[in-house]
Order: structure tokens, then sequence, then C-alpha cells
């Protein structure tokens, strides 16, 4: 059986001794520490980016896949994180704007999506 330490048990960091152990003990705690930082952004970020993709395949009209690609398209030219991109698209639903620059490469990124189609 496991023992759960709540949050409240974890003892500071200022407060671990200096010994060897006690040094790889606090390494690995800032570690954990920041992979749960990053993992809890990611959620966050998957969320956001899924909605855009949502709104991207309507918009678009396209599948999934292609929506995701519209949206890495739109995120490398324009040299904005995908993340960005999507809290953008997103954030037109409450009524903000697309910023120009992301306009303008939203509107190149659908005529390379769709130029295959009309060949």
């Amino acid at each position: 059986m496991h023992q759960v330490t709540t949050h409240r048990e974890v003892q500071p960091l200022s407060t671990v001794g200096t010994s060897t152990g006690d040094e790889a003990l606090a390494g690995e705690v800032l570690e954990l520490r920041a992979k749960n930082e990053q993992l809890s952004q990611a959620l966050v970020s998957r969320a956001v980016i899924d909605q855009a993709r949502g709104m991207a395949m309507v918009l678009a009209p396209c599948s999934s896949d292609r929506s995701w690609d519209l949206l890495v398209d739109v995120s490398q030219h324009s040299n904005v994180k995908l993340r960005d991109v999507a809290a953008a698209l997103v954030a037109t639903t409450n009524g903000q704007e697309l910023p120009d620059s992301l306009r303008r490469e939203w509107h190149r990124a659908l005529r390379r999506l769709h130029a295959p189609e009309r060949r």
C-alpha cells in the first residue's frame, strides 16, 4: 500500500538539509514540480487547441486532421506558438478580433490548404 503525502506535509525546500541524499531528494522534488506545472499547462493548452480545431473544421470546412494542419501552418508562418494561435482564434467567440498578422496568415493558410483540391 502506498502512502499519500498531502501538499501540507511536503517540507519546504529551504528547510531540507544539505546531505547528498537530501540534495538529491530536493532536486527530484523540483523536477517533479516543474513536470507537474508543464503537464498542467499542456492540459489547458490542449483544451484551447481542440476548441480551435473545431472552429477551423467549421470555418475551413475540413476534417479534424486538416484543421490541425491549418493551425500548425498559421503558427509556423506567423512565428506564433500554436497554443497562442488557438487562443486568439477561440477569443474571437468573445468578440475579440483576430490580430491582423494572424488574420492574413489564416487566409494564406486556407488557400494553401485548399490549393490541392483545385487541381
